[in-house]
């Protein structure tokens, strides 16, 4: 029996690990798995990744994106669409690239120990930030 009260967004909002589906250049699915921040009050869905990547590569050619994540129980899905805008990877440790993906940690896990290690390690790993503008969500509780 599928649970009507049932909210998505809030499944989102709620977790740190997914699935994130871009499109391959033959089309073809390419599922990866994210640790992924919903920003319900701005429909945006934000992941770190490092350029170079498949996933990387594939949203430069097509921005469209798809994110599933599950409850941790497996009884509860959410999927969230949308096309991705892609920050970075950034040279200079306080530059906007590296800045993003500072306000992107904060948001997701609070203050990091060490910011300056951080901002180091994203220009030194090439961290690219996702920015996905939700267009559809869906999703269902069966238990």
């Amino acid at each position: 029996m599928t649970d009507t009260s049932f909210n998505p967004r809030a499944l989102l909002a709620g977790s740190r690990l997914g699935v994130l589906a871009t499109i391959k250049s033959d089309g073809r699915p390419q599922l990866s798995p994210v640790m992924p921040y919903y920003d319900q009050q701005a429909d945006v869905i934000y992941v770190s990744m490092t350029e170079g990547r498949a996933k990387t590569a594939n949203l430069r050619r097509d921005p469209r994106a798809t994110l599933e994540v599950t409850s941790p129980d497996g009884w509860a899905w959410a999927t969230a669409e949308g096309r991705a805008t892609l920050i970075g990877p950034g040279t200079d440790p306080h530059g906007p690239e590296v800045e993003a993906l500072v306000d992107y940690y904060r948001r997701a896990a609070g203050e990091h120990p060490d910011w300056d290690e951080y901002r180091s390690v994203m220009v030194s790993d090439r961290r690219v930030l996702m920015v996905m503008t939700v267009d559809h969500v869906y999703g269902a509780k069966i238990r």
